[in-house]
């Protein structure tokens, strides 16, 4: 026991102490020091703005500053942007995010996503305009021919042609609806030119 004291006492011990000290925070500022490198701490990258960009365009740029991405499917159609160009992004320009962040982009579709024409043959024009809107149709014009029933929907055109129940047409296309004017087909109508 005598001994561990002295040995407490010593300077050897001492030296011990002090050097492992020493190796202790030499080896936490290696380690800080490490990791402040791997992980580019207070190093960013001002994420750019992307809109308009065609999807090529948005690869040079992303490459550029050093950020990888990844492209989100859309269904919107924006007639504002070219087709196949950046919509939105996220995070959004500006941004500042470490390299290799990941962008994820939505692009533009080719067109309008496609709907059905729903069954508008032998209802009213005001039922069949609000059926075509409830899909994103939009009527452009209505014609009238001789039937029977007034305002009633006999055709659906588009383009000039024919279309029935089930066709499909581009969101926001505009169609025609020809309806009849009350009016029997072949009948001729007899004036009143009784004298009054």
């Amino acid at each position: 026991m005598r001994n561990l004291f002295q040995f407490l006492k010593s300077r050897a011990f001492f030296a011990q102490i002090l050097l492992s000290v020493v190796v202790f925070f030499v080896l936490i500022w290696v380690v800080l020091g490490w990791l402040k490198s791997y992980t580019n701490h207070d190093e960013y990258v001002e994420v750019p703005d992307f809109s308009k960009l065609s999807t090529l365009e948005m690869k040079m740029v992303a490459e550029e500053a050093g950020l990888t991405y990844k492209i989100l499917d859309s269904s919107n159609y924006n007639p504002e942007y070219p087709r196949f160009s950046i919509l939105d992004q996220n995070p959004a320009p500006g941004t500042k995010v470490k390299e290799n962040r990941r962008i994820y982009f939505t692009v533009n579709p080719s067109g309008y996503k496609e709907v059905t024409v729903p069954n508008i043959i032998q209802i009213t024009r005001r039922n069949a305009e609000s059926r075509l809107r409830a899909v994103g149709l939009e009527v452009e014009r209505v014609t009238y021919i001789d039937q029977l029933g007034k305002d009633m929907v006999y055709y659906v055109k588009y383009k000039g042609k024919d279309i029935g129940e089930g066709a499909k047409l581009p969101r926001t296309s505009k169609v025609e609806l020809v309806c009849g004017n009350g009016t029997i087909p072949g009948s001729t109508r007899i004036q009143d030119e009784s004298p009054q």
